[in-house]
C-alpha cells in the first residue's frame, strides 16, 4: 500500500507506539485540576465566569457606561511594539525591581479592590498571602471586607499598602490612616478619581447590592453556583471592615460616603498626617501629575479606575510617557488599567513605569481558586514577563527601558 507520491504505508508496531503513550496521573484536587488548565489570565477569567454568580463576575469584569475606556485600555497594550535585541546572553533573567523603596520580584503591585470576599470567601487574606509569597506589594482597599489589622496578621512578612478614599467625615479618614500606620502599612494610596460613582450598568441591571440580597433572581442563581453560596452563607457576614454596615448599591454608598469637595489642600493635609510613602491614584493628565507631586506625593498612578468611572477617559498607557517625562525625576510613576499579561507589565516598564497595578487579573484567579488561584495568576504573569524579557534580549528591568512604543 502506498500513499501519495509513492510513499509506502504500513501499520505501526506497538514498540513504536509505546513511547508515545503517556497517560497523565489523575489529579484528585478539583481546584488544582481547574488551575492547571489555565495558561493565561483569559483562561482564569473563563473559569471565574463559570464559578461565580453573574452579578459577582460582572462587578469585576465590567466598566462604566458603554465600557469604552475599558476596551481602549486593553487595545492600547495590543498596539505596543517591542524592539528586541538579538544575540544577547539571556540565560539568567532578573525581573526584580524596587517600588516605592521596597523590593519586588516583578514590577507589579496588587491593586486595591472592594468587596473582595464577595468574589471568594477567603477574600483579602488570600490575596495578601499570595502577594507576600510572590514578593510583591498588596494594597488593601478602604472598601475591603477584611480589616487592616487582620490582613497585617495574615501576611506579616508582606509589603502591605493601604488605599484611602477621602470621606466626608475627615475624622474617620484620619482614623483609618492611623490604623494603617499602626498595622505596619508602608505606603498609603489615595484614590482621587471618585468624586461620584461611575455608571456601572452591569451592576444596575444585575441588581447588585452589598451584601447580595436574597431575591428571586439570586435564589435561582444558587442552583447554578451552590458552592459559592454555601461559602458565603457559612462564613462571616459579608460586610465592610472599615465602616459601618451598609445595605444598598455600590453607587449609593460612593455618593453617600465620598467627598466630592476634596481638592489639593486635602492632599497636603494627608501628607502632613502620613509619614510613609504617599501615592496618588487616578492621575490622567500631565498637569494633574505635576500638581499632586508639588503637593507632596511620592508617586502617582496613571489610571482611569479600570474604566469604571468616567467613560471615554484618557487611556493610561497613552498618557504614561508624558507623565514620566514631566514628573519621573521627582516621583515614581505607576500604571493601572488594561494590564492582563506579564508582557503588558514589561511593556509599561519599557515605557517608563516603575510598576503596574493589576486588579481584575488577580480577582479572576481568586474566583477560580481562592489563594491558590491568586498564586496561579502571579505565576502566569511572572512566567510571561520572564519570557518577554528573554525574547527582548534583556536580563534586567533597567535593560527593558525604551524597548517598547505605541503604534498609532
Amino acid at each position: 500500500m502506498t500513499a501519495g507520491g509513492g510513499v509506502p504505508r504500513r501499520l505501526p508496531r506497538w514498540s513504536e507506539l509505546a513511547p508515545l503513550v503517556r497517560p497523565q496521573p489523575f489529579e484528585r484536587d478539583a481546584v488544582e485540576r481547574r488551575l492547571r488548565r489555565a495558561q493565561d489570565v483569559a483562561d482564569l477569567r473563563q473559569i471565574a465566569r463559570r464559578r461565580t454568580p453573574r452579578a459577582v463576575f460582572d462587578y469585576v469584569d465590567g466598566g462604566a457606561e458603554d465600557e469604552v475606556s475599558l476596551r481602549r485600555a486593553k487595545e492600547a497594550f495590543a498596539r505596543v511594539q517591542f524592539s528586541p535585541s538579538i544575540l544577547r546572553d539571556v540565560s539568567a533573567v532578573d525581573t526584580s525591581t524596587t517600588v516605592l523603596g521596597q523590593p519586588a520580584r516583578l514590577p507589579l503591585v496588587l491593586a486595591p479592590t472592594g468587596f473582595t470576599r464577595m468574589m471568594h470567601h477567603e477574600g483579602e487574606v488570600a490575596v495578601a498571602r499570595a502577594a507576600a509569597a510572590a514578593g510583591i506589594p498588596y494594597t488593601l482597599s478602604t472598601m475591603g471586607t477584611t480589616s487592616i489589622e487582620d490582613v497585617a496578621r495574615a501576611a506579616p512578612t508582606g509589603a502591605n499598602w493601604f488605599q484611602l478614599y477621602l470621606w466626608k467625615d475627615r475624622d474617620a479618614s484620619s482614623e483609618l490612616v492611623d490604623r494603617a500606620a499602626r498595622a505596619g502599612c508602608t505606603t498609603l494610596v489615595l484614590t482621587v478619581d471618585t468624586p461620584g460613582a461611575g455608571a456601572r450598568r452591569r451592576d444596575v441591571r444585575n441588581g447588585l447590592t452589598i451584601p447580595p440580597a436574597l431575591t428571586a433572581r439570586t435564589v435561582a442563581d444558587m442552583a447554578r453556583h451552590p458552592s459559592w453560596w454555601m461559602n458565603v452563607l457559612t462564613t462571616a457576614p459579608l460586610e465592610f471592615a472599615s465602616l459601618r454596615s451598609w445595605r444598598g448599591t455600590v453607587a449609593d454608598l460612593v455618593d453617600h460616603m465620598f467627598d466630592p469637595s476634596a481638592d489639593v489642600s486635602d492632599l497636603e493635609w494627608l501628607r502632613s498626617q502620613w509619614g510613609g510613602r504617599l501615592v496618588v491614584k487616578g492621575v490622567q493628565t500631565v498637569e494633574d501629575a505635576r500638581r499632586v507631586v508639588d503637593a507632596g506625593a511620592d508617586g502617582v498612578v496613571v489610571s482611569n479606575h479600570g474604566g469604571r468611572q468616567l467613560d471615554r477617559a484618557p487611556t493610561p498607557l497613552e498618557v504614561l510617557p508624558a507623565v514620566v517625562d514631566a514628573v519621573g525625576d521627582r516621583a515614581e510613576v505607576l500604571l493601572d488599567t488594561g494590564v492582563t499579561s506579564g508582557a503588558d507589565v514589561i511593556a509599561a516598564a519599557a515605557m517608563g513605569a516603575s510598576a503596574c497595578m493589576v486588579g481584575r487579573a488577580y480577582l479572576y484567579g481568586l474566583m477560580a481558586g481562592g489563594q491558590r488561584g491568586v498564586a496561579r495568576t502571579l505565576e502566569i504573569l511572572q512566567s510571561e514577563a520572564t519570557r518577554t524579557m528573554q525574547l527582548l534580549g534583556a536580563c534586567s528591568i533597567p535593560e527593558v527601558r525604551g524597548r517598547a512604543a505605541l503604534r498609532r
